[in-house]
């Protein structure tokens, strides 16, 4: 009895000490019953499941705010017109995806991350290769996306309410990636408006291939006109950058002009003014004004279209016939001609001519159907050159390791391209006339500057 006495009183000790310690985690029992419908009012937040918890209150009826938007007139009908937009039916979202260097402009995502994480235009030098490197650029997993609304519109479905269309992605001054960052581009009317728009067209830069890798001094192109610039006699140690066929500023050349701040600057006669647009006008007044046929609106085309112009009291009654328009055209045109015609070696156009208006963005523009290209032999890009140039091609100094010994061979019997800092200033500020459309509609008095001052280095 004794013995039985003494084995229960340890086994109740055991029992009291083994209390005032934690047990192991019990599982996880099964989800509470349903709680009751509270009344109606805001909308509740979701609550984990527990015991007898209670709904939250019913919010208000979605027609209240997503209608707002979400109506034939308003969202409904901006999708309608941004199906007229190459922003929409563009393929490059496509076909640049994984392209972190080129995604920041043709890619959601990309633009969004660069946007967001303030991704410096700074060209970085690698030690260990001696070359600069862009520092604009994404990351591999954001290097996608179709551009869509929330692209621009970066507060989308935040509120439910109208207030979500005007925070922009970006309305900051923008960091010229062709100048290495060292200049900035910000049109400041309107809270920046047109920052957003400048964030993508903007060129990108010319970079030293022959060299470190670094932009182009454009300053000392302009202040050394009779420099060589490039030259294959053996020994020479300038080059900067080897002259091939897809040597030219990149398509976004709008943000350089309207900014006036894109330009190989040569002295001369013609000033380096800018027309009020770069500062009384965005580029949403002009290119979304009301709708019309294929332009305005949320296309973003402002081609023929002049309800933007005439809606800012800037203009009154302008159209394609009236003279701000045809003259401005004209004499920019004159002068892209006239500068085609000055660059010229052996013969020979520097320039490469495209008639065909499905691969030559520009046909019409000049006399000659420049597209801002070099006429330099490249057996995939431009092999056949009495097609397009009737006066023959230039070499090309780089062939690639994929040309055939045939193609090749071919390259050779074409003569040498010799470039001064003049000719290669003027090729830089002829594509980027060329190539901002609007024959000098964007920024006249700096595109007359630009061009003006090209052509008397070649009298």
């Amino acid at each position: 009895m004794k013995k039985l006495l003494f084995i229960l009183a340890i086994g109740a000790g055991l029992l009291i000490t083994s209390c005032t310690k934690e047990g192991p985690i019990g599982k996880t029992g099964p989800a509470g019953a349903n709680g009751t419908n509270g009344t109606n009012g805001a909308n509740g937040k979701d609550g984990t499941n527990g015991i007898n918890g209670t709904n939250g209150t019913n919010g208000v009826d979605a027609n209240a705010t997503c209608t707002t938007c979400h109506a034939k007139d308003v969202v409904d009908l901006v999708s309608v017109q941004y199906e007229l937009s190459k922003h929409s039916y563009g393929e490059t979202a496509f076909s640049e995806a994984g392209n972190t260097g080129c995604t920041p402009c043709h890619c959601s995502e990309a633009f969004k991350y660069v946007c967001a994480n303030n991704i410096p235009s700074t060209f970085t030098l690698n030690a260990a290769t001696g070359k600069y490197v862009n520092d604009y650029a994404t990351v591999p997993d954001k290097a996608y996306g179709d551009i869509t609304c929330s692209t621009c519109h970066s507060s989308l479905h935040s509120t439910y309410t109208v207030a979500d269309l005007q925070p922009f992605t970006n309305v900051a001054p923008v960091a010229m990636t062709m100048w290495g960052g060292t200049k900035t581009i910000n049109l400041a009317q309107k809270d920046g408006q047109s920052n957003l728009c400048l964030k993508c067209h903007q060129p990108r830069p010319f970079t030293a291939s022959a060299g470190d890798g670094n932009v182009l001094d454009y300053a000392a192109i302009a202040a050394n006109p009779t420099a060589v610039f490039y030259d294959t006699t053996a020994g020479v140690t300038t080059n900067k950058l080897k002259p091939g066929y897809r040597t030219h500023t990149h398509y976004g050349t709008v943000g350089a002009i309207v900014a006036g701040m894109g330009g190989i600057e040569f002295a001369g006669t013609a000033s380096y003014a800018s027309s009020a647009h770069a500062t009384q006008a965005t580029c949403q007044d002009c290119h979304m004004g009301a709708i019309n046929g294929k332009a305005g609106g949320h296309s973003f085309s402002a081609a023929g279209n002049f309800n933007g112009c005439n809606a800012t009291g800037c203009h009154s009654g302008i159209s394609s016939s009236d003279v701000l328009w045809t003259g401005t055209r004209t004499e920019i045109k004159t002068l892209l001609n006239t500068l085609a015609g000055k660059l010229q070696e052996s013969g020979r156009d520097i320039l490469n001519r495209n008639p065909d208006a499905t691969t030559n963005l520009w046909a019409g523009l000049t006399a000659n159907n420049y597209d801002g290209y070099l006429n330099v032999y490249d057996p995939a890009s431009n092999p056949t050159g009495p097609a397009n140039n009737p006066n023959g091609l230039f070499q090309n100094p780089s062939p690639a390791s994929s040309w055939t010994p045939a193609q090749k061979a071919q390259n050779l019997t074409y003569p040498k391209l010799y470039l001064t800092n003049a000719q290669m200033g003027a090729i830089i500020n002829f594509q980027l006339c060329l190539r901002e459309f609007s024959l000098g509609i964007h920024n006249h008095d700096y595109s007359f500057g630009l061009l003006t001052n090209s052509i008397a280095l070649f009298p």
